[in-house]
């Protein structure tokens, strides 16, 4: 029998119609002949699945639904949420405690990515990642002075939402009096608000996933070039304003480095599934130093997104890469709390 697989898609951030393509992505990239997959929206505290022309509410009790008289369960949920709560803990711990497997990593490893300071302090104890300098400033807290933050930081600077899987609210500040609108901004999608140094150099973003025999592997880099906008914002992302360029025209050895620093991160916070670490490169070609700028543990999945990008790039084909996730997750020996 085919496996009941959730697609769940939506999410409370600014992104929610971002999701529900992926959404839509990840079901015509599943294999048909081994699963029958449903898309779950959710907003807020309600969660729907549509069968065909009906909207079937989900019973958060055990996360099921009632169809033409009969009750249906899932064997799997694939979280493609960007922001919370499916990239932030929130929806794994529920998962958790009712024995659903999912297809990311665990509660402490999406709160700590989702946390872009929190994050960075934590791997500033590698030696070999490098993250810029910042700061974080918290709803009701007093402010540094712009003077304060150019002194530490410099200008020009970055102001995003410490606590988003998207885009919205990211400003790049050039000027002093542009610090406080900019912060403004970032709050309306996040309480915590990261001020962060400008690294300058080649963007570029890795995709890593764990093979069904353990096996972590990369997928070809990609490198990012923006047009007309001042860096890899909203408009960059889904408005055509970037090129993507994969494989990235970097030299072999720093692709090497990337990949196998990719690698390392992967294994040493224990990650599950698909995630794309973000980098900027900066000095000597062949030389570079690699700064991380982010990770993403549910990255976009449209066809035109990253990672199907860098999958069609490599040996892989991405209705094995997704079957190899879920049933890596499902051959793992669970507790089912609900007994």
């Amino acid at each position: 029998m085919k496996k009941h697989i959730a697609i769940i898609a939506g999410g409370d951030s600014s992104e929610h119609e971002v999701s529900l393509r992926s959404a839509a992505g990840i079901l015509s990239f599943m294999d048909s002949d081994k699963y029958d997959c449903r898309i779950v929206e959710q907003r807020g505290r309600n969660m729907h699945v549509r069968v065909g022309e009906e909207r079937c509410p989900i019973d958060l009790n055990d996360f099921s639904y009632e169809f033409d008289g009969a009750r249906h369960t899932f064997d799997f949920a694939y979280i493609t949420i960007h922001g919370t709560p499916g990239e932030n803990g929130i929806l794994q711990g529920y998962f958790d405690l009712i024995g659903l497997p999912y297809n990311t990593s665990c509660v402490l490893v999406e709160a700590l990515t989702f946390n872009k300071f929190a994050l960075n302090s934590y791997l500033r104890a590698f030696p070999e990642v490098s993250v810029a300098d910042s700061i974080v400033v918290r709803r009701g807290m007093a402010l540094p002075s712009a003077e304060e933050i150019a002194a530490r930081l410099g200008l020009p600077c970055f102001v995003k939402p410490n606590a988003g899987g998207s885009s919205f609210g990211v400003t790049k500040v050039k000027e002093l009096e542009q610090l406080v609108p900019a912060i403004d901004r970032a709050m309306n999608e996040s309480d915590e608000v990261m001020i962060e140094q400008l690294l300058e150099g080649t963007e570029i973003t890795c995709g890593c996933y764990r093979r069904f025999n353990g096996e972590i592997v990369t997928f070809p880099i990609t490198e990012v070039v923006v047009k007309g906008v001042e860096f890899f914002d909203y408009e960059a992302k889904y408005e055509g304003k970037s090129d993507e360029i994969t494989p990235a025209r970097i030299a072999h050895e720093t692709a090497t480095r990337v990949r196998a620093l990719t690698r390392r991160i992967y294994q040493q916070m224990d990650c599950y599934g698909i995630i794309r670490i973000d980098y900027i490169l900066s000095g000597e070609r062949g030389n570079e130093q690699i700064n991380l700028l982010e990770i993403n543990t549910t990255p976009g999945m449209t066809p035109a997104s990253f990672i199907p990008q860098q999958v069609r790039a490599s040996e892989f084909n991405i209705a094995t890469v997704l079957s190899e996730i879920i049933e890596g997750k499902l051959s793992q020996p669970h507790t089912d709390s609900t007994t």
